[in-house]
């Protein structure tokens, strides 16, 4: 069972506590902060016309629980021995899951900055990796979870038809800056954003780049109305820089201090909120919650 007690004892650092462990031979990692606990494998109901990658069923105390079994998402050798296997149970995007992994080794506390992008070339198109942590005596995976469980049921993503419960909407030029790793989602959040109205909406693919571009803005005194940045919506799970870094750094530059933050992460959890608020969060969001998040940039647009 992991301590959540000690884990990041200051929000906003750049850092995060990365469990390892190893599915047919490769060495992968997942954000602490997804961890409710590591068990011991119980015993599996099969659900029939489940799908595909999803063992069964666990019951864990009170609760039931799907399996996935990560070697065959992954596409390499499952185990030999099932009965040494784990099961990492994670909190993701409000449900609970078991991952089936071969090994569970150590906690790394690492930087974001040591978090690489991987290629397309060399993810292909199944891109299941956050990015490469560099370490010195190898190159662990950070796995994406989110993608591997909406991949595997798309409902449990982002769906933009939710939007028609906000009925007509009026258009808006006010100026949003968004970051979020995910090629993916950065598609789905600028429909959905223009669906909403915002259409003037400019993205980065991490929280570095969007520092970079919200500096260069400040410095800017005879900068045009249209570029006024009006709130900034991040993740939080991103190479470089992370979006709780990213908030710290905004609400600690008096120039940038006024601008409404939106905190729009699979890691809003009751456990979890308190770290956003920490860094001076305006609002959070769990994904995939689409039609909160557009009320809540309703709420903070000026």
């Amino acid at each position: 069972m992991t301590n959540k007690t000690n884990i990041l004892l200051e929000s906003g650092t750049n850092e995060l506590e990365v469990i390892m462990f190893e599915v047919g031979g490769g060495v992968y990692g997942i954000n602490v902060l997804k961890v409710r606990e590591i068990i011991n494998p119980l015993p599996i109901t099969q659900i029939p016309n489940s799908p595909e990658n999803i063992e069964g069923m666990i019951r864990l105390r009170e609760e039931v629980l799907p399996v996935i079994n990560l070697a065959n998402v992954l596409n390499v050798p499952t185990s030999t021995d099932p009965s040494k296997d784990k099961f990492i149970i994670t909190e993701l995007n409000q449900i609970k899951i078991a991952f089936r992994v071969h090994h569970v080794s150590r906690i790394h506390r690492v930087s974001w900055k040591q978090i690489e992008k991987p290629s397309k070339l060399s993810t292909g198109q199944q891109a299941y990796a956050i990015g490469i942590i560099k370490l010195e005596e190898t190159m662990p995976i950070l796995l994406d979870f989110e993608k591997i469980i909406i991949d595997i049921t798309p409902e449990a993503g982002i769906n933009i038809d939710t939007l028609k419960e906000l009925g007509p909407r009026e258009r808006s030029q006010k100026h949003i800056v968004v970051a979020e790793d995910s090629a993916v989602l950065r598609q789905l959040l600028k429909d959905t954003l223009a669906e909403a109205g915002y259409e003037n909406v400019r993205f980065y693919e991490n929280g570095k780049d969007a520092w970079m571009y919200l500096s260069s803005v400040a410095e800017n005194e005879n900068i045009d109305p249209k570029e006024k940045v009006q709130l900034v919506i991040t993740d939080i799970e991103m190479p470089q820089m992370d979006g709780h870094h990213l908030t710290k750094r905004i609400k600690s530059d008096s120039r940038l201090s006024d601008i409404p933050v939106i905190v729009f992460s699979s890691l809003i959890t009751e456990d979890l909120y308190h770290k956003g608020i920490q860094v001076g969060a305006s609002s959070q969001v769990s994904k995939p919650q689409i039609v909160e998040l557009v009320k809540e940039v309703d709420k903070h647009i000026i």
